[in-house]
């Protein structure tokens, strides 16, 4: 059955959260254009001849008429931000030529030597800045006065409803003074008894709004760069082994089971594991750890990373959106299109300013009416005029959503998914990080630790006796000890008569002599013996959390093994680094008291509980948070999922259940604590960009709407005309989105 891949779009000012629309266009609450949301399903890749365009299919091949290699046909499909880009910069550019000749127009009386009414009367050139302002109005810049129609009626004031109201009414009181100029006061008048028109006020103003939206589109393009790196990353054929021959296919038609070829230096199509060969493969985009890694045969291999310099076979188990990288893609997408709290407050400001800054112009043009200079009423006007453009709260709503889908991209690319932008705040609030043990500090599998001789045979015979008989076993522990001595390159034995003892250990028989290896129950069965030296050794083994395995050779102890389930090599040096960074981090463990307390001794941990089942975790966490503390926990396991729910928080390692990443809001994918590290820091400096942001905002704001009001004006004679005031709204709009375009560097 196909599925059919539908094209979802959202707004960048997220004005009602993660809603998504299904056609391309504007926001209905706000005006601004929708985003296409990136996708990782490739649409049908068409083939064509190069020779013959005429010929296209959907599967690679040879041109029928000529015979030549079809190749993927490209250009196809219009890129939505790209179409509204070139849209608003075409508008922008026709904008442009019209209001120069308006301004100049407009400014000859100040400059004497245009000398244009020597040309034609001042009446006539009044015409002709209406012949050239009115396409910038109704051609060029019509939907922001839409926009700013939809605001009102909605009752959802926002930046289109200043613009609209501010050019609006500079634009109908030039065409009224033009067509009935007997109506207006003298005021308004100069001394040839011309009415003063702000056709290139309304023009020009535009113009910069025009241009404001380009830049705004052009730079929203890159601020989902890092899902389109991912994308990237994304072949659109595979090369699947059918009938001993390869043949390349659509990614699309890749189905788990198939067998894939990937050459050297190619990307590796989807997730699977090397069914044949060795490779080292470029995991840097999807773990953000830039040291290849070695795969063998039998190891997982992830869509999207890249293969070196060698070829293997490899087999599909994930396909489609299945694969990791799909699933990273959605929750960038996800978390880019959700709302932190902080951005509550910044939509709750920004519509109460907006009707706030109404009333402010209305009180300007009052102010200036019984007390300004002649001629009061065009001060009062222009005035007010120039609150309502640059008070324009543009940079205010662009302040967190911008850095929250930059923010979230970037930690996608250094292996941290982020699946609610609520959680890129909360985790720089967090004081209290509660680890699991298994699989997060620690490996999560039985490794082989030590081993020594008690007797007259050498420590290294004693690794080949238990590994050898090992062999036979199928206990988790005996794997461990076999596949440490096989990485020393020992050669096993053969033994006879293997016999495993329930809970207690296994026999053979090797040379005549009885070869044992167990625990305590089983050195008690042959009625073995230690001396006190031998004694301490094991006990002190026992209290690094190391299982001690005793080898007997008939009814003698002669030396023992041990496995533990060895501290990740990067856990010590990320818990140090967290607790610099103000957290205090404990470890729930479902292991006992005496493994737990050697982890927690040997890392420095700030608190351990042992023996924790996973209704404990749950309480603990909830315990934490009624003292006052924000809480994130980390875990691996379905044990893990009801505290990570809980936890404010909640972090699953990428190497995990599935289980425990649907229940948490942040997964590290290289499932190491380095990427808690890098969340923490994150998260910290994309707060502080959206803060930043806000205060520049609110600065702006604070300090232009008073200027724009005339408050210098008796002490300076400065004032701020519409022109100006709107070219100030646009650079605090871009320099918004700069400042949130630096986080990709961080």
């Amino acid at each position: 059955m196909e599925t059919k891949n539908i094209t979802r779009y959202y707004c960048p000012m997220h004005c009602e959260g993660d809603k998504t629309y299904d056609k391309p266009g504007e926001c209905p609450v706000c005006g601004m254009h929708l985003n296409k949301e990136a996708s990782a399903t490739h649409s049908k890749v068409m083939y064509t001849c190069p020779m013959h365009p005429e010929i296209r299919q959907d599967h690679p091949g040879d041109c029928p008429k000529c015979g030549m290699t079809l190749v993927p046909e490209k250009g196809v499909e219009t890129n939505e931000e790209e179409k509204a880009y070139k849209q608003m910069a075409k508008k922008f550019w026709i904008a442009l030529s019209l209001s120069i000749p308006v301004f100049i127009i407009a400014m000859s009386d100040m400059v004497s030597f245009l000398h244009l009414e020597s040309i034609a009367p001042k009446n006539v050139w009044g015409w002709v800045e209406f012949a050239l302002a009115t396409p910038v109005v109704f051609y060029c810049s019509w939907e922001f006065f839409v926009r700013g129609w939809n605001s009102i009626r909605r009752y959802s004031p926002n930046m289109w409803t200043l613009i609209s109201i501010g050019v609006g009414a500079a634009y109908l009181f030039s065409v009224f003074a033009l067509l009935f100029p007997s109506i207006f006061p003298e005021q308004f008048k100069d001394h040839s008894g011309h009415v003063h028109l702000y056709f290139e006020a309304a023009s020009v103003i535009l113009t910069l709004v025009l241009m404001g939206q380009v830049l705004e589109l052009r730079a929203h393009s890159k601020t989902n760069s890092a899902i389109k790196a991912l994308l990237g990353l994304i072949p659109p054929v595979a090369r699947v082994i059918r009938d001993g021959e390869e043949i390349e296919i659509p990614l699309e038609e890749v189905k788990v089971g198939d067998i894939l070829k990937v050459k050297p230096g190619e990307k590796i199509p989807v997730d699977g594991s090397i069914y044949k060969g060795e490779a080292v493969i470029d995991e840097s985009m999807i773990t953000g750890e830039p040291i290849p890694v070695e795969k063998s045969e039998g190891d997982k291999v992830t869509g999207g990373t890249i293969n070196g310099k060698t070829a293997f076979e490899m087999k599909a188990e994930k396909v489609g959106s299945d694969t990791l990288l799909s699933q990273i893609i959605e929750m960038v997408n996800h978390a880019s299109r959700s709302r932190a709290p902080i951005q509550k407050l910044a939509d709750i400001v920004a519509k109460y300013f907006v009707q706030v800054v109404i009333s402010i112009a209305i009180i300007t043009f009052g102010v200036w009416v019984l007390w300004g200079p002649e001629p009061a009423y065009v001060y009062a006007f222009v005035n007010a005029v120039a609150v309502l453009i640059i008070a324009c709260p543009c940079a205010l709503g662009l302040a967190t959503p911008m850095s929250i889908m930059v923010g979230s991209g970037r930690m996608a690319q250094a292996g941290v998914l982020v699946k609610d932008a609520r959680a890129i705040e909360e985790m720089n609030k967090v004081d209290i990080l509660i680890i699991d043990k298994t699989g997060t500090i620690t490996e999560g599998k039985p490794s082989l630790k030590n081993y020594q001789s008690f007797g007259s045979i050498s420590d290294d015979e004693i690794l080949k006796l238990a590994a050898s008989i090992d062999a036979n076993s199928e206990h988790p522990l005996a794997d461990a000890i076999v596949a440490g001595a096989k990485e020393k390159h020992m050669e096993l034995i053969k033994m006879d008569k293997f016999e495993s003892a329930t809970g207690k250990g296994v026999k053979a028989i090797y040379k005549g002599k009885t070869i044992a290896l167990g625990n305590q129950k089983l050195v008690d069965e042959f009625r073995a013996n230690l001396d006190e030296d031998n004694k301490k050794i094991v006990k002190e083994w026992q209290l690094k959390a190391q299982t001690v395995m005793y080898l007997l050779i008939d009814n003698k102890v002669e030396g023992i093994v041990t496995v533990s389930d060895k501290i990740k090599e990067s856990s010590a040096k990320a818990i140090k680094e967290l607790q610099k960074m103000g957290l205090k981090v404990h470890m729930l463990t479902g292991d006992n008291q005496f493994t737990a307390k050697a982890v927690a001794d040997e890392l420095g941990l700030d608190g351990f509980t042992a023996d924790c089942l996973p209704e404990d975790k749950f309480k603990k966490v909830k315990e934490l948070q009624k003292e006052g503390h924000v809480v994130a926990m980390a875990g691996d396991g379905i044990n893990d999922a009801p505290a990570l729910e809980q936890a404010n928080v909640g972090i699953a390692m990428g190497t995990g259940t599935d289980i425990a990443m649907q229940s948490a809001e942040i997964t590290l994918v290289k499932g190491d604590l380095n990427g808690i590290v890098r969340a923490r820091d994150l998260s910290r400096k994309v707060m502080r960009n959206i803060k930043q942001n806000l205060f520049f905002a609110f600065v702006y704001n604070s300090i232009g709407v008073p200027v724009a009001a005339g408050v210098l004006f008796p002490f300076f004679g400065l004032l701020l005309s519409p022109i100006i005031a709107a070219a100030a709204m646009s650079f605090s709009s871009i320099s918004v989105i700069a400042n949130a375009l630096r986080i990709r560097n961080m």
